[in-house]
């Protein structure tokens, strides 16, 4: 359109065709993004997704149960709660940290720093493995990031009667002493698992249709007599306080089938609590600690001196003088008994008439018979930390360590080991393979180390020792025949040597001693009340042990009460059981 001579002209067409060109790029824009999404990287987006809400919870699985033989708890597993957050919800709502902090037994500061330092996260424990009972109420708060996730706690009925032996777990179940950790792989139930939705707070908004269900773990049962653990327990805590000692062991085996009815050790801890426990109470001194063994070797010697022909029962020792020169070393006894035969030599303990067997035998075949009775090796059941103990080879003995060795020094052995060996004379000369499972599927029948000649002879020397003639008359049990002996060794010191101030007394001993149905061995470590020896700070506690054991286990007396068989005069006189 003109006006005079101007031309007026309409809008320039191309702006309408860039925003409309622009408007249709963008959306070509769009279609391919929306292609890439919904169908290219629709796979990935899917699995982004799932990493965000789709989680996978685990199930625990139940830890098996360890049990003595007749089934009573030593470690079961009960279920508990344990209390987890996401940081970030619970600081939006500070007002329930104080109430929280207080039901979970924390500081309110303190639990509020923790949760700022992890404010970032998803996950945070506040309180791991609480009581039902507490976990309610804590849930009874409705604090918004709060959850409960269900576990299991090891439970230890038998407290610190039982405690070395059976071990303890983690706070995640994982064995970590004792048996807990040997029979960890048979104990260790497998965890199930479960897919959920969880929504950005982290709370199960859906289970999808896949569970795994758990597996729980293997029962185990052993060789242990709850009632039995329970008597020798008690007396060896009893007398480590009477005798004011450092410690003590106590061990009870079945001669026949090698099965250890009871092990006490002291001092001990509660595994319920264990932020008390140290590394004192936690050994298991029965089997991880050695001592040399003294006199307790001497029936042993003796049997391996009888089972060489090289002495028998008429075989008459000279002792005269109680003296006896080896190199340097001047053996001695108490005092001069004379000639002894062999039911005299274990009676007195003599160290010159078990000197002069062993250098009669020699070192080689001393050293053997040692090694067929398991000393210098494991007892073999499978215990963390077990002792082989020391036996060195004969070859580094020489006349001095033949000697030394004939009476109880100069090797060493564990509780378990001696208790072992002595099983071979109760059981009539077979070894037996020691276990503490309850009718174990591999355990081995014994091998013969002794004739049953040999072994039931030396029993009846055994007698001996517990009469009023012996040196161990308190182990006397009014009613059985008993067979044992004493021993009382000095510790080696610090700076070498021997200390003069340190002593271990122990007793081992068996009943009824025509066919024993239980041995019981006794150390006590370093009494401190004066008295030391064997017979008078262990064979007590051998008797009330084994008093305690017959009555639990209803092996009846041989005789009536008022006319005891442990005399002098009655060696060899027929069983009545």
């Amino acid at each position: 359109m003109a006006r005079g001579n101007q031309v007026i002209r309409g809008p320039e067409s191309w702006r309408p065709r860039l925003v409309l060109g622009c408007f249709m790029l963008f959306a070509v824009v769009l279609g391919i993004r929306a292609i890439d999404l919904q169908v290219l990287s629709q796979a990935f987006l899917a699995g982004e997704g799932a990493k965000r809400h789709v989680r996978t919870l685990d199930v625990p699985g139940g830890r098996g149960a360890i049990l003595d033989r007749r089934g009573e708890p030593l470690a079961l597993s009960a279920p508990v709660e344990s209390v987890w957050a996401v940081p970030g919800e619970l600081l939006k709502h500070s007002d329930q940290i104080t109430p929280l902090a207080q039901l979970l037994g924390q500081a309110s500061s303190s639990l509020k720093s923790e949760l700022q330092e992890r404010n970032g996260r998803s996950f945070m424990y506040l309180r791991r493995q609480l009581a039902p009972a507490d976990a309610r109420r804590v849930m009874a708060l409705d604090a918004p990031g709060v959850f409960l996730q269900r576990e299991y706690r090891r439970y230890y009925p038998a407290a610190e009667a039982a405690a070395q032996l059976v071990g303890f777990t983690d706070i995640d179940t994982q064995g970590q002493e004792g048996l807990e950790l040997a029979l960890e792989p048979l104990l260790h139930g497998e965890a199930g698992s479960r897919r959920v939705i969880k929504d950005r707070v982290g709370r199960v908004v859906e289970d999808l249709a896949e569970f795994q269900p758990p597996q729980a773990g293997q029962d185990v049962r052993l060789s242990i007599d709850l009632r039995l653990q329970y008597v020798a327990y008690r007396e060896l805590k009893r007398a480590v306080a009477e005798e004011q000692a450092k410690s003590g062991v106590v061990v009870v085996a079945d001669p026949r089938s090698g099965e250890v009815l009871a092990m006490a050790s002291y001092p001990s801890y509660n595994p319920n609590r264990r932020e008390a426990v140290n590394s004192e109470g936690l050994r298991n001194r029965a089997m991880v600690d050695t001592f040399e063994p003294g006199s307790t070797v001497k029936p042993l010697v003796v049997a391996l001196g009888l089972q060489s022909g090289l002495f028998n029962a008429n075989s008459v020792i000279a002792t005269d003088g109680g003296r006896f020169r080896v190199g340097r070393l001047l053996v001695r006894d108490f005092r001069d008994y004379g000639p002894v035969d062999m039911r005299k030599l274990l009676m007195k303990s003599s160290n010159v008439g078990a000197a002069k067997i062993g250098l009669t035998l020699g070192a080689e075949e001393l050293w053997k018979g040692y090694q067929s009775l398991g000393f210098g090796s494991m007892a073999g059941v499978g215990f963390p930390g077990e002792s082989e103990g020391v036996l060195h080879h004969f070859r580094h003995w020489g006349q001095i360590g033949t000697a030394t060795a004939s009476y109880g020094y100069s090797l060493s052995v564990s509780a378990l080991q001696l208790t072992r060996a002595y099983c071979a004379l109760a059981n009539d000369g077979v070894l037996p393979n020691m276990t503490l499972l309850r009718d174990y599927a591999n355990n081995k029948p014994g091998k013969r180390v002794l004739s049953a000649r040999v072994a039931r002879q030396v029993r009846e020397y055994m007698e001996s020792v517990v009469t009023p003639e012996g040196t161990a008359r308190r182990a006397a049990i009014e009613g059985y025949r008993v067979a044992g002996k004493t021993g009382t060794a000095r510790k080696v010191a610090k700076t070498g040597g021997y200390d003069h101030s340190a002593h271990q007394g122990l007793f081992i001993g068996m009943v009824p001693a025509d066919r024993p149905e239980l041995v019981v061995m006794v150390m006590i470590d370093e009494p401190g009340r004066g008295q030391y020896y064997g017979g008078a700070v262990a064979a007590p506690v051998f008797s009330r042990v084994m008093q305690g054991s017959l009555r639990t286990l209803q092996i009846p007396p041989q005789a009536p009460f008022d006319s005891p068989l442990t005399t002098a005069g009655q060696h060899g006189r027929e069983s009545r059981s």
